[in-house]
């Protein structure tokens, strides 16, 4: 019998998946890791994948680059296919252009902990539960993706529009980081340090993302857990 596992695409050196990963593991959900910009091959569909997971990534989804290219037309395999499909930051812009629509620049940068509220919908009571309105989010993005006809808008913040939608059952694609931990943010709040210095309505430096860590990363972790567990609820293992 097949054993079919869940893919996660990475697109940085030394990225880890965060939660997403904890979340498989803690369900016994098999996972494999694949990093197309390390030259890992970007596999055609088959039936062995239960489900794709795209992290973000320091790029462009609109740069003309191999492996993203082979990303989407893998997405649009899937879609084509109804395996369903989870985007995080960069992930969320590379479904939207395989679903044929835009990413472009954000009004402004965002960068740090931001609240987000969720639509008044069927569709954001399907994904949220009882999350409660307004929740933190961590954010880092300079770009946005359109909405996609027959796509449904979950969330919102005051500096992006289209934080996160749903694609009919199975397909979430968002542009927050739901997935850090602890050590994700310091690792990234460390590494990118020269990056986080000036501050703005829409940016937080590096002592501000820092500075209320824990508490925030317990809410993100409900936030994530629910929206996780909605998602793995899909999956045909």
């Amino acid at each position: 019998m097949m054993t079919k596992q869940v893919l996660i695409f990475l697109h940085m050196n030394d990225e880890h998946p965060g939660y997403i990963a904890d979340h498989l593991q803690k369900k016994n959900i098999p996972y494999r890791i694949v990093r197309g910009y390390q030259g890992d091959p970007i596999p055609a569909l088959d039936e062995s994948m239960a489900g794709l997971v795209f992290m973000g990534g320091v790029m462009s989804v609109n740069d003309d680059i191999p492996w993203i290219n082979q990303e989407i037309q893998l997405i649009q395999q899937a879609l084509y296919s109804n395996v369903p499909l989870l985007g995080h930051c960069l992930g969320g812009q590379l479904i939207t252009k395989a679903l044929g629509y835009e990413v472009t620049a954000n009004l402004v940068e965002e960068v740090g902990w931001h609240y987000c509220h969720r639509q008044n919908s069927a569709s954001a009571d399907d994904w949220l539960g009882n999350i409660e309105d307004p929740f933190i989010m961590f954010h880092w993005h300079l770009e946005t993706f359109a909405l996609p006809a027959e796509a449904q808008l979950l969330f919102s913040s005051k500096h992006c529009h289209n934080q996160a939608y749903s694609y009919g059952d199975n397909v979430l694609a968002m542009q927050g980081h739901v997935e850090m931990t602890e050590p994700l943010v310091l690792d990234w709040i460390t590494k990118w340090q020269d990056h986080l210095r000036d501050t703005t309505p829409s940016t937080q430096n590096h002592e501000q993302i820092k500075e209320s860590l824990v508490p925030n990363v317990a809410a993100l972790n409900q936030v994530a857990e629910r929206l996780y567990q909605r998602w793995t609820s899909r999956l045909s293992l």
